[in-house]
């Protein structure tokens, strides 16, 4: 399965993107501010190819998609969340977007979730971010 991020809204707080899966549109995504240097907890990670996997989370007691290898970031998620301030490094999804905000997060993640988890018996899951 190809996931691909296109990030589209940059703004001091925020990034915003929109989400395919294998090149149709899923749902709209939120990350930290895309900034030249980390700063831990508010920068989205770095642009690239990654390999999705689902496990548990100690953080969120529960299953949820995990990326490798980033660079300098560890446990980067995809899951629900609202703003900036929910994300710590990870991808948020949502159906809705304003400015620095994703609404109907739980709805979109829980449909996404559902089709990685699916996929994921058969088949490997990469995340491109352009």
């Amino acid at each position: 399965m190809e996931l691909q991020i296109k990030r589209t809204d940059f703004s001091e707080e925020s990034t915003i993107g929109e989400l395919s899966v294998n090149g149709v549109f899923e749902c709209y995504t939120l990350e930290d501010k895309v900034r030249p240097v980390k700063i831990a907890g508010k920068t989205a990670i770095p642009s690239g190819r990654y390999e999705v996997i689902i496990n548990f989370s100690q953080r969120f007691q529960k299953q949820l998609p995990l990326l490798l290898n980033v660079p300098n970031y560890e446990g980067v998620r995809i899951h629900s969340g609202n703003t900036a301030a929910n994300t710590e490094g990870c991808i948020l999804v949502g159906e809705t977007k304003t400015d620095n905000f994703i609404g109907e997060s739980r709805w979109a993640f829980n449909r996404l979730f559902e089709k990685l988890k699916i996929a994921s018996e058969t088949e490997k899951i990469f995340l491109e971010i352009a």
